[in-house]
């Protein structure tokens, strides 16, 4: 299962996310779930790096990991569109997540 996680502050802005593990909906190389995933993920990060002009805070590296957060320095500006592109991987991730529950957990964590 791919568990993926939303960070969002005390004023409701995701400030970052991740997203763990393999679905498990085929095997690696057919399995549309985990690419449908990582086409989210990765185009969300290389859109805030390159139209909002940030250099979010990124690990990954493991086999089946990535986290993307906020930097912490930003404009009114920068914020704005970065929730934008925020908002909609929640959309694109809500949608998996709902028509492959078996394969794909999603959860919105409260931070400060």
């Amino acid at each position: 299962m791919t568990r993926c996680t939303l960070y969002v502050d005390g004023a409701s802005r995701i400030t970052g996310f991740s997203i763990k593990g393999h679905s498990g909906y085929a095997e690696e190389g057919s399995d549309i779930v985990c690419a449908g995933l990582s086409a989210l993920a990765i185009t969300t990060e290389n859109a805030l790096c390159r139209l909002v002009n940030l250099s979010p805070a990124e690990r990954g590296g493991e086999d089946g990991f990535l986290e993307v957060m906020l930097p912490p320095h930003m404009t009114e500006e920068q914020m704005h569109d970065a929730q934008l592109l925020l908002q909609s991987l929640h959309i694109g991730l809500e949608n998996i997540a709902q028509a492959y529950p078996d394969y794909v957990r999603l959860t919105v964590r409260k931070v400060r």
